[in-house]
Formats: C-alpha cells, structure tokens, sequence
C-alpha cells in the first residue's frame, strides 16, 4: 500500500515540474553567476529571473529580495543582524516560536546583551494583541517584534497588518517567520509593513537548502554570511543556481494554484476534524479552530493510555507519517516546546497532522481507522 503522508509542515514532496526545472538548470545553467563570459552571465540572469518571480510573488521589489540556505538561516540573519546593525536593544517575541528564533535570542540575551521580553499567550494558544502593545509602549529602547505568521505545529495565526500597524505606530521593526505561509496566503509587503520576513522552498513543494529572506529596502544591514559579493554584497558563497530557480518556480505555481490548494486542503482537514469526533471521545484540538489559523495544520491530542506512547511508532509501520511537532525534533519525541508552552495543556499525546493538496478523504478514512487500531479503541463510528 502506498504510504500516506500527512507531514506537509515538516516538508513538501518536491514537485515533478520542479524537479524539471531544477534538473534543466543543472545541465544548462552551470557556469558561476559571478563569472563575466557567457556561461555566468547565463547564470546570472536566470537567478535574476528568479529573483523577480519571488519578489512578485510577496509584492516586493527585487532588490529586496536576497537568496539564502533555507528559513533558519533567514531567520538568524534578520534577528542578529539586526541587533548588530540598526541598534536593536531589545526583541519582543513568543514562546510559540521556532527554535531558530528561540535559539537566536538566547545567543543575542546571553552574548550581545540584548533584552528579551516574551509576549503572553492567551487561554487558546494566540499571541495576546493587547500585552504586545502593553510591551512595546512600555520601553524606549530599539524594539524588533518577532512573531511567526502562522505557529508551524499548531497553525494558530496572528493577524501581520494589526501587529504590522502597531509596530509602526510606535517606532518598533516587524519581523515575521512566514515560513508556513509563503505560497500558502496572498503576502504583500507592499501593503503590509515588515522590516524582515522568511521564506523556505521546500515547504511549497520545491527543493531543501534553499530559501530567501525580505529586508525592506529602508533597513540597510551587512552580510551576515561573508565571503564574496554575492547577493549584490550581501550573502557571500556562489548561488546554489538550480534550488534557486526550482524555488522560483515552486513558489508561482503555488501562487498560481493557491486557491484550488486551498480548496482541496480545507476539505480533507475538515473531513478528519469530524471523523476524529465521530471516533473518539476526550480529544483536545490544539489548533484553535475558532479563530484564524492555517488550513493546512492540525494539532490534536489524544488521551493517555498505555497505547498512547507509542503512537507515532505504530502509524510510521502502518504506512503513515505524522508528527508529534516540529520536524527539527520530532526525531527524538521529546515533546514540543509549543505544546507544552499553552497555558491549556492537557495530558496525552499530541499528534501533528499537516495535509497536501495531493491528500484525499479515503486516506482521512484510513488514518482514522489506523488510529482507532492504534489506540485500541472501540467506540463504535458514528456513537
């Protein structure tokens, strides 16, 4: 049986059209973007086309737009470059956030002296609009606001042009992991104010290793990554040509395609909320399904029994992946620093389900029944 994969938080399948595009690149368009003979400037142009497609895509201009090894170094760079060089003293973030944020403001709190305050959550896992603002207003010193557009193990999102609004109003730089969202919701930092925000291809069915990050055109920072000029001087190291272009065309046929996605998504998620109700009692949805959040993620917990634990081992050999939280530490199944961060939690284990819009409702139906096998329940379907 052909497995079924509903992780498309951790990572998306590249897409064939992708692959084409990447594997044309690597027969044609190998010759160093730096390089001034024919070859390079082949390179060179083909990253720019590139470059337009993403800038495009999120209502950027392109050169605002810089090429990068995925979210994570994204991420780093905007958070410690933006300390090092716009006189940031002071970050305001969640801890719903990925590790690469977390983990970049422990080295900023510990090495460059910076204060780092965190927004609290409110009862359902949303980032408390109200004490932002409280947080912002209370100090004089620089201020970056750092929050993720969409939670990447819950899908909770926070509302970009509010908190967009609101740092400008009072002198603070936005910078927002959209990791999840980028080719999944229309983005346009034209319309919406951001200092910095992320981007990573192969969470819209394009290559790993390659991503990119925005950095408004008013914030003029250095390279984080030093070595060479390119980047137009701001990323040393030679451009990885074909995750690029593969990126590029990933991310415009997401765009493309985003609201059939879309439609195709909604209802496979929407099937599964219902059968999981028709098949258990005492869930808990993580996801807060009452308000704004990502269609593509489901967080559930399921009560603790002595089946519970081994859960995601036994649907990893009946053919399924799902997670327990972020790929980054899923391997190791020691829980999620999101999960346990909510100030709801409950006892059991908490399952991550991320969907495609290659999934179907006949895979919802066998999950359900391989849970129910699982977790040796027996409440009979429709009770």
């Amino acid at each position: 049986m052909r497995r079924i994969y509903f992780d498309n938080a951790a990572t998306t399948p590249v897409d064939p059209e992708v692959i084409k595009v990447m594997h044309d690149a690597l027969q044609n368009s190998w010759g160093n973007p730096s390089a001034i003979y024919s070859e390079g400037r082949n390179s060179r142009a083909a990253i720019e086309r590139a470059r337009k497609a993403v800038a495009t895509a999120i209502g950027a201009s392109i050169g605002e737009v810089f090429f990068t090894s995925g979210g994570t170094e994204s991420n780093n760079m905007a958070l410690k470059c933006a300390v090092r060089d716009l006189g940031v003293e002071r970050i305001i973030s969640s801890p719903l956030e990925h590790h690469c944020i977390l983990h970049s403001l422990d080295f900023l709190k510990k090495y460059e002296q910076v204060e780092v305050e965190m927004v609290p959550l409110t009862q359902n896992g949303r980032v408390d609009q109200q004490a932002l603002a409280d947080l912002i207003k209370a100090s004089d010193k620089k201020t970056l606001v750092s929050l993720m557009h969409s939670n990447n193990e819950m899908g909770n999102m926070i509302d970009l042009s509010a908190i967009s609004v609101l740092c400008e109003e009072h002198g603070a730089l936005f910078h927002s992991d959209t990791v999840q969202t980028v080719g999944y919701f229309p983005l346009d930092v034209s319309k919406t104010k951001m200092a910095f925000i992320s981007g990573s291809a192969h969470k819209f069915y394009g290559p790993k290793g390659v991503g990119f990050v925005y950095i408004n055109g008013d914030n003029m920072i250095k390279p984080f990554i030093d070595g060479g000029a390119q980047e137009r001087n701001m990323r040393g190291g030679t451009e990885n040509i074909y995750g690029i272009l593969g990126m590029a065309h990933a991310l415009e046929m997401a765009v493309k395609e985003m609201d059939e996605r879309r439609a195709q998504i909604e209802k496979v998620r929407a099937h599964l909320i219902d059968r999981l109700k028709e098949a258990f009692t005492d869930l808990h949805f993580n996801t807060d399904l009452d308000g704004p959040n990502h269609y593509k993620v489901l967080n559930v917990t399921f009560p603790e029994s002595d089946k519970s634990e081994m859960l995601l081992f036994n649907l990893d050999i009946s053919g399924i992946s799902v997670s327990g939280g972020s790929a980054c530490s899923s391997g190791a199944d020691q829980g999620s620093h999101v999960i346990n961060a909510l100030p709801n939690t409950v006892e059991g284990k908490a399952v991550r389900f991320s969907f495609s819009h290659h999934n179907t409702l006949e895979e919802v139906d066998v999950v359900v029944d391989k849970l129910r096998e699982s977790l040796a329940v027996n409440k009979p379907v429709g009770s």
